[in-house]
């Protein structure tokens, strides 16, 4: 049977690499650090007794919660599954198939170009600067032809790197009524001053990505928000599926947006970058690390001497990193998602007794 409808599959679907998430690749762990995660759980309790009818499309209360979080109106949010089917959207509501572009900057989260493929839309790679990290402004212009959405992660993913405003904002006006700028904010708590949300009034093509998986904690409900003008919002109202937000997801968002959530929720990030800053700390003593690249999210890239043994040996006690080995200007790093102060510190007793054999 399999043999008699393979060759129904779409040519573009039959060859796409799919995105290797941290479950998917798997892993015996008792210590996951290989998806950037929060380590520090939070609990919910929810009054909601029945399910019977579906729930509201884009839910009034949960949209109001975000736009006073995010200081923007009601029509500037949209309510989406995490911030990947924002991703979607996008490239579904204003790419046509087989005709035009987005630019994406590896190395970066893989989803942007993945969701391209799946559609049928080009991806134009212009990788951003070896080492400093910086977007390649003259490249991307150069580039611009057919090019309808311009994906920047900001905290870079896995980098962890930010991208300079002055850069964006030059990035901003280059593409002003030729191509729309989408920065992926999935870590701005972490490092919230560098937040491009107060230029949304400044720039109509702007359009932002936020989720609540990593600062709030909560990836396990997929809930996340696409940011923009009203003009963007109605357009992706328009393609989104009739109830992307379950009742039970809408209700534990709403807590986690109230005053208290939030109060917990900067508390989190805190207790998270000091913990990152602890671990580079230590990083820095140990003969297998070759390089430590600056972060600013709630993971630290690492390049290290044997890289695939440490990897390994690691993975074989049960503590999982991500190897980003094999990504552009990435050779022999590994991500390291920032877990709880003991998860850091098995962390490091285990390098340091790899270290010395």
């Amino acid at each position: 049977m399999k043999d008699n409808l393979i060759h129904l599959v779409r040519e573009n679907i039959a060859n796409l690499q799919p995105y290797q998430s941290a479950r998917r690749i798997g892993g015996n762990g008792s210590i996951w650090l290989n998806a950037n995660e929060c380590p520090i759980s939070s609990s919910f309790t929810t009054n909601i007794k029945s399910f019977n009818r579906y729930p509201e499309s884009q839910p009034k209360n949960l949209i109001s919660s975000y736009s006073n979080y995010a200081c923007l109106s009601n029509d500037q949010v949209l309510v989406t599954r995490g911030a990947d089917e924002g991703i979607e959207l996008l490239i579904k509501a204003f790419c046509n198939p087989g005709k035009d572009a987005i630019i994406c900057c590896p190395p970066t989260y893989d989803m942007y170009a993945i969701n391209a493929s799946i559609l049928n839309v080009e991806v134009k790679e212009i990788p951003i600067f070896k080492d400093t990290w910086k977007i390649d402004l003259k490249n991307i212009q150069r580039n611009l032809d057919r090019v309808k959405l311009i994906y920047i992660c900001n905290p870079n993913n896995p980098t962890g790197s930010i991208i300079p405003k002055k850069d964006i904002i030059n990035l901003l006006k280059m593409t002003f009524k030729r191509a729309l700028v989408i920065i992926d904010e999935a870590y701005i708590e972490f490092s919230s001053k560098d937040s491009m949300v107060n230029f949304l009034k400044c720039y109509p093509h702007l359009i932002i990505l936020r989720t609540l998986s990593k600062a709030f904690a909560l990836a396990g409900i997929r809930c996340g928000f696409t940011l923009a003008n009203k003009g963007i919002i109605n357009v992706l109202n328009k393609i989104i599926s009739p109830y992307p937000i379950s009742t039970i997801v809408s209700d534990i968002a709403e807590q986690a947006l109230t005053e208290k959530g939030i109060k917990e929720m900067k508390n989190r990030v805190l207790k998270i970058n000091l913990n990152r800053d602890w671990l580079i700390c230590k990083l820095e003593k140990i003969s297998l690390v070759k390089k430590i690249f600056n972060s600013h999210a709630n993971y630290v890239l690492v390049r290290f001497y044997m890289h695939k043994k440490i990897f390994q040996k690691l993975w074989e006690k049960g503590i999982i990193l991500r190897n980003q080995d094999h990504k552009i200007h990435l050779k022999k790093c590994l991500r390291i998602s920032i877990g709880s102060y003991s998860e850091c510190l098995r962390l490091i007793e285990e390098i340091k007794i790899l270290s010395h054999i």
